[in-house]
């Protein structure tokens, strides 16, 4: 991700903290193309980044600028993903890690982060009572606060991922995109890089329709959005094996909500076990296991073609968070 250096934060070049992250492939799922009758369906494939997720991106800028900053210590509530990069590119950073993660989170990324030499804490609840444990620890520890939107650079990683699509899609972006949304990052960073790119010229006017796709025991945005509740603050969300999703409380709320405005797209939910049949189904076809978060796309895709939100000979891209690998305790 590194090759768009001049649009990413670091400013001096030894800083830069890297494991081989980004430019991801764009696949084609033939045999569900063909199936569904979806003959411009696509899938960018980020469990091929180091520690196996997208949170790669964020935290090699963000733990790249750290390095800049002088900083010695970093810390960060995780649903699982977020903890392991960070933990990952600390070691690779000489600086020591702290991460906080639900109790329930699947082992394989409480192990990860301990073999990268972490500091694991474990909460009872979600990563909103992880927020509230870091929040605390910092009162007493000096350390850079690496929380989802509560700095500036993860976002800034994140967004490579939007330079990226325009880049695989010749400078001209697909007609929709669907992404997993729990915080948010991901998918303010894309419209980010849109809005530069534009003004930079790279990209024409047309901009993809964005739509957010939540887990059904926990969709704040959803509930917002269809005027349930003013804003999230106070949503009581549930676990959900899609780990990443479960985020009741996301800080950047406003600006999640501004993005699905803005691009003409909306917020959905979709149930664990259509995720769980979708894991299985894209595995089956594809040959890819992939997380939970991206199979819920899947699943609200059908669901939006078949109610006409979106039409079937459109350019769709599905962006798939994760390795499927991390949750097989989850899966199986």
């Amino acid at each position: 991700m590194w090759r768009y250096r001049e649009v990413l934060p670091v400013f001096e070049e030894d800083n830069i903290v890297s494991l081989g992250e980004g430019m991801t492939p764009v696949l084609e799922p033939r045999h569900l193309q063909s199936k569904y009758g979806l003959p411009n369906l696509l899938l960018k494939d980020e469990s091929k980044n180091p520690t196996g997720s997208f949170k790669a991106r964020g935290l090699s800028a963000a733990i790249s600028k750290a390095k800049e900053f002088g900083v010695h210590t970093c810390i960060v509530p995780t649903a699982g993903n977020a903890g392991g990069a960070m933990a990952a590119y600390c070691a690779a950073a000489g600086i020591k890690a702290i991460v906080v993660m639900p109790r329930h989170t699947p082992q394989v990324f409480k192990d990860e982060c301990e073999l990268y030499g972490a500091e694991l804490i474990l909460v009872d609840g979600l990563i909103s009572d992880c927020a509230k444990k870091v929040a605390q620890l910092k009162q007493s520890i000096e350390c850079f606060d690496v929380s989802t939107m509560k700095e500036p650079y993860r976002l800034e990683g994140k967004k490579t991922m939007g330079y990226e699509i325009a880049e695989q899609f010749n400078w001209t972006l697909p007609d929709v995109i669907l992404y997993p949304t729990g915080g948010g990052t991901g998918l303010i960073g894309m419209w980010k890089a849109f809005r530069e790119m534009q003004q930079m010229g790279w990209i024409g006017d047309k901009l993809p329709r964005m739509i957010a796709i939540q887990a059904e025991n926990c969709q704040p945005i959803v509930h917002t959005w269809k005027g349930l509740q003013p804003n999230a603050k106070s949503y009581v969300g549930k676990p959900s094996q899609a780990n990443g999703l479960a985020v009741p409380n996301p800080f950047a709320e406003d600006l999640i909500l501004k993005v699905l405005h803005e691009s003409k797209g909306f917020p959905i939910a979709v149930s664990d076990a259509d995720m769980m049949a979708a894991v299985k189904e894209i595995a089956r076809e594809e040959g890819m296991l992939i997380a939970p978060e991206g199979a819920s796309l899947w699943k609200a895709l059908l669901q939006l073609v078949q109610n006409g939100s979106i039409e079937h000979t459109e350019k769709i891209l599905l962006l798939n968070t994760g390795s499927g690998y991390k949750y097989l305790e989850n899966i199986l």
